[in-house]
Formats: structure tokens, C-alpha cells, sequence
């Protein structure tokens, strides 16, 4: 009994250790703590606690019956979301977009806060900041009916061909267009957004790297390139990670604005089509079991970006 207690005192003093080092943490950062209670009570409201309804996608849901009482079907859903003709459709949709903004998309904001950087005059860098950033305070609506307003069959750019003696172009009904179109108006949207995070890491930077590879022999682009981009790759690889994770479920409210059942066939993704087939005709067990297999589908992407970045840089988010 005796060797039993000595192999688990250490065990126990260990934990009673970390419990006063958690009390101790709390009494001397308490508002920090209860600063983050908001944000705690918001996911466990509205991400966690709605978890439970992931069940239905298993049942045959009857509102009548309720969630509980709606009889089991298995994995009925499933089997019918895998052999549904639209499955492809909207699954190759969704990862074609989201890489075309991940490629067209990601390295803008890099550029755009290596340009400001260099930029030495305090009023005119504050300027491009304001300018670049403004867009992403606009909620998809406003920017749709910009794009609209631009690009539609009696937009801007319309009247501008016209006037050149040119035949307009359906932008947003062409699936040739429309993709592409997605795109432009993301980076437009966006890219401000990524590049105040960027211009906060190379502020972060170390000034004393720059002067010393002044001193080396160092022109602007090897400064750039040996001290600059080296600050913000942590930055890059962990929103880079947090973009691949993303990948399925980013961009709906953009779609949903922009899209139409001409364009369905290139635009479709899977938010939208949870939407339509889910509030709009009621299947709410098939569209549970559709969104449930996209979060796993994002749980498995962010899981791989996250270790490849581990593996190569040693920056992943954990």
C-alpha cells in the first residue's frame, strides 16, 4: 500500500501544483478573464450548444414529432447526398472557388502591406491604409449591388463597350464570368482587411534587422526579401492555415448574393445548397446531413494545412 501512495504522490502533488498555479493566474489577471466571458457564452451559444441538432441528420426529421421522437434512419442521408447528381457539382464548386482564392487572392495583401511599408510619408501611407481597408466595413449586399451596378447588362461597363461600338456582355449570367468575377470582387472586398494584419507584423519587426542589413550591403529588395518576408511568416502560415480550414464554408454570402439559376452550374456551392434544399423545400434532415459532412470535410482540411505547416515551418496554430 505504501509503494501504491508513493508512485501517486507525485501525481497528486503535480496536479494540486497546477491548481494553484490556475488560482494564482486568475486573482492576478481576473478582468482579462472575465473579459473573455462574452466570447466563451457566444461560441458555446451559438457553435457548441447547437451541436445536439447534428442528430437529425441521422433521422427522418418530423416537426411534429420533435428531434427525439423523429424515428432513425441512419446513414440514409448520406447515401443519398453521395449518389445525388448535384454532389460532384457543388463539391467541385466549392473547392474550385476557394483555391481560386487562395491563389489570386491570399498573396494580395502581402504585396499590397510590402508596398505601404516602403512607403515613407506618414499622411500618404495613412491614406492608401484607409482607402484599401474601407471595403471590408461593406456588407455583402452594398458590394452586390456595386457589382451590379458595374458589371450588369446595363452597368458601367456595359455602357462603356457599347459606346466603343462593342456587344454587351452578360457578366453575371456567363458561367465564363462569373468565377472570375467572385474573385475581383473578394479582393476588392478583403484584401484591406489582410493587409492591416500584415502592416501590424512588419511593425513588429525589429528595425535594428533593417540597419544592420543597411550596413551589410543590402538594397530595398534584399531587405524585403531577407527580413521582411522572414517577419511575416508566421503571420502568413497561420492565416493561411485558418484559410484552407475554411475552404468549405467561406463565401456564401457573397454567392447567394451574386449567383442565379443561370450560373448555378459554376456557382453553386455547398452553403447555398444547404440553403435551397434545407429553408426553401424543407428537408432539413438531408441539408443537416449535407452540412455535416462539409464541417468534417473543413475539420480534415485545417488538420493537414495545420501539420504540413508544423512540419515545414514549425508555425502552425497549435
Amino acid at each position: 500500500m505504501s509503494s501504491v501512495l508513493r508512485e501517486i504522490e507525485p501525481l497528486i502533488s503535480k496536479k494540486a501544483n497546477k491548481l494553484a498555479l490556475l488560482r494564482s493566474s486568475f486573482r492576478r489577471h481576473r478582468m482579462a478573464y472575465l473579459m473573455l466571458i462574452p466570447g466563451i457564452a457566444y461560441f458555446v451559444l451559438f457553435h457548441y450548444y447547437p451541436m445536439y441538432g447534428l442528430i437529425i441528420s441521422f433521422k427522418d426529421f418530423k416537426g411534429s414529432l420533435g428531434i427525439i421522437g423523429s424515428p432513425w434512419v441512419g446513414f440514409k442521408h448520406f447515401d443519398v447526398l453521395f449518389h445525388s447528381k448535384d454532389f460532384f457539382r457543388i463539391f467541385r464548386n466549392t473547392l474550385l472557388i476557394n483555391f481560386y482564392k487562395l491563389v489570386y487572392f491570399f498573396p494580395v495583401p502581402v504585396v499590397m502591406a510590402l508596398l505601404i511599408n516602403e512607403l515613407n510619408r506618414r499622411f500618404v501611407k495613412r491614406a492608401i491604409q484607409t482607402v484599401v481597408y474601407f471595403p471590408h466595413f461593406l456588407s455583402w449586399v452594398v458590394v452586390g449591388g456595386i457589382v451590379y451596378k458595374v458589371l450588369g447588362y446595363d452597368g458601367v461597363i456595359n455602357a462603356i463597350i457599347e459606346r466603343l461600338g462593342g456587344e454587351q456582355i452578360s457578366f453575371l449570367t456567363d458561367v465564363r464570368w462569373f468565377r472570375s468575377i467572385l474573385v475581383a470582387s473578394a479582393i476588392w472586398k478583403e484584401a484591406g482587411w489582410g493587409t492591416i494584419l500584415y502592416l501590424a507584423a512588419l511593425c513588429a519587426i525589429d528595425p535594428t534587422l533593417y540597419d544592420a542589413a543597411y550596413v551589410d550591403g543590402a538594397n530595398r529588395r534584399q531587405q524585403t526579401m531577407y527580413v521582411s518576408l522572414p517577419g511575416i511568416a508566421s503571420t502568413f502560415a497561420v492565416l493561411l492555415v485558418l484559410r484552407i480550414g475554411s475552404m468549405m464554408t467561406i463565401g456564401f454570402e457573397q454567392i447567394f448574393i451574386l449567383y442565379n439559376p443561370l450560373v448555378y452550374e459554376v456557382a453553386d456551392v455547398f452553403g447555398t445548397y444547404i440553403y435551397r434544399t434545407g429553408l426553401l423545400t424543407g428537408r432539413f434532415s438531408y441539408s443537416t446531413a449535407v452540412g455535416m459532412f462539409q464541417s468534417v470535410v473543413s475539420l480534415v482540411l485545417i488538420y493537414v494545412a495545420n501539420r504540413l505547416a508544423n512540419r515545414f515551418g514549425g508555425r502552425g496554430i497549435w
